[in-house]
């Protein structure tokens, strides 16, 4: 039985970076074979000599939303602040409410002066509340005006730049989070690999805060992973089947794409077909990989599902070792540190 303390760490807190480098792709790159071990220090702009013609590499071009509202309860004037977390249909919402226990149900919370009007329908457990939108226009340029990007709780630095937290390649607004595998691709880059004869395939998946929440249970079979949208189109199907069919391998850039592709991959038996939905698929150790050869992934969190899930592919002692090295070598770690190239 494999157990959460299985995936843990000791990371020192100034290897969490706080900021984006200002070129993305001059992050470094831990390169690790997932079969031997081996381990070489490289860039990210490195990428290209790991990808061969024929090969796919797949993104996720989720958009995150100005997700974060500050606003007031109608009734009191007191000060609240909500998370905007899943679109569940319409106008409403799954959010997380800061000092939730002054929401209950049939609070109004109003942003802007009454741009915005939110009307708690629902009690969730740790702070969750569903909420029901009300607004003139449309909803997401509202929420462009009003919202803020959210960080990670343990990035505690200020943003110059917003788009910083978004790959160059985001499209889909959904996200509370970034897939942030991807914030080292530049358009150069992408341009260079498109020009070596790779596939760039795009899917989408939207990024929940469950992905930041740690793991409470001993047993990891006992876990309850969180849901989160994802969509793959009919041309992106095609695109990996015929890779695959070629010879080529399927590279996934982030645990998000990863998701996607192993949830369809699951589900058809192997097979890829454009498919919708919600997933909780919960890769961990023992897991059968279906579709997936190789990936581009930051450091994450210890005894989190993501090194969970990077552990099903190398094994659990070569992605501890791998990072220990890292740790050693002074790499940054989390959404804005620096990348692995897991082969």
């Amino acid at each position: 039985m494999l157990t959460t303390e299985d995936f843990d760490y000791n990371l020192p807190e100034e290897l969490i970076a706080q900021t984006p480098l200002k070129e993305r792709d001059a992050s470094r790159m831990l390169v690790l074979d997932h079969e031997t071990g081996e381990m070489a220090d490289k860039h990210f702009y490195d990428i290209l000599d790991y990808l061969n013609p024929g090969d796919a590499v797949v993104m996720n071009d989720t958009r995150v939303m100005p997700a974060r509202l500050y606003g007031v309860k109608e009734d009191t004037g007191a000060h609240m602040e909500v998370l905007l977390l899943n679109n569940i249909e319409g106008d409403k919402w799954e959010t997380l409410v800061k000092h939730s226990r002054k929401a209950p149900v049939g609070t109004k919370i109003t942003f802007g002066d009454g741009l915005l009007v939110a009307t708690v329908t629902e009690e969730l457990e740790h702070g969750g509340r569903i909420v029901e939108f009300s607004y003139d226009g449309i909803f997401m340029e509202v929420l462009e005006q009003l919202g803020e990007t959210p960080l990670p709780p343990y990035i505690k630095e200020k943003l110059d730049d917003p788009e910083m937290y978004q790959t160059v390649y985001a499209k889909e607004i959904g996200s509370a989070a970034a897939p942030t595998a991807g914030l080292h691709w530049t358009k150069e880059l992408l341009d260079q690999a498109q020009a070596k004869g790779v596939k760039l395939v795009y899917l989408t998946l939207h990024v929940g805060l469950g992905t930041f929440r740690p793991v409470s249970v001993d047993n990891i079979e006992d876990h309850k992973m969180h849901s989160e949208f994802y969509r793959l189109t009919q041309d992106a199907a095609d695109t990996l089947n015929e890779v695959k069919q070629n010879g080529g391998r399927i590279i996934a850039t982030g645990t998000t794409s990863i998701r996607t592709l192993e949830t369809i991959g699951t589900k058809f038996d192997g097979e890829i077909k454009a498919d919708s939905g919600w997933t909780d698929i919960f890769i961990k150790p023992g897991y059968q990989w279906r579709v997936v050869n190789a990936f581009i992934t930051n450091f994450h969190l210890p005894k989190s599902t993501l090194v969970m899930l990077v552990a099903a592919f190398t094994g659990r002692d070569n992605i501890l070792n791998a990072y220990q090295h890292a740790i050693d070598e002074r790499y940054r770690f989390f959404s804005f540190g620096d990348a692995m190239f897991i082969k």
